[in-house]
């Protein structure tokens, strides 16, 4: 089974632009159910990712809702966010997410454009993990 057998793709897969504010970002991670989004430029090509963990970290930080609401994408983003390719084994996959000790991961083509998404749920869906 390839990645791109079971990945998101299209409107699932939960992307922002680079200046996005960060309530943008919070309701793209609420309503793609993924935990996470990417941020990408307008090419599509992959910038960054922000995820449910960096949220609290951020809120845990800032403490002012003030602070958080003139905060942008690429403010808060993690930049060169672990990825695979369409055609990768899901296992690869599934073994990258373990070693880093994430739950999801970004789906690139060889230009660096997002394609999809995957997560351990989509591996376990596809009995992979």
């Amino acid at each position: 089974t390839h990645v791109g057998d079971v990945m998101r793709s299209g409107d699932a897969v939960p992307r922002v632009g680079p200046g996005a504010g960060l309530m943008d970002l919070m309701r793209e991670i609420s309503a793609k159910g993924l935990g996470m989004s990417a941020i990408v430029d307008t090419e599509q090509r992959v910038l960054g990712i922000f995820t449910d963990g960096d949220l609290r970290r951020l809120i845990e930080k800032t403490g002012s809702s003030a602070d958080l609401r003139s905060m942008v994408a690429r403010d808060v983003m993690h930049p060169d966010p672990r990825t695979v390719r369409s055609d990768a084994l899901a296992v690869e996959a599934a073994g990258l997410m373990e070693a880093s000790r994430i739950t999801s991961v970004l789906v690139v083509g060889e230009d660096g454009r997002l394609q999809g998404a995957i997560n351990s749920n989509d591996l376990m869906r596809a009995k992979v993990i």
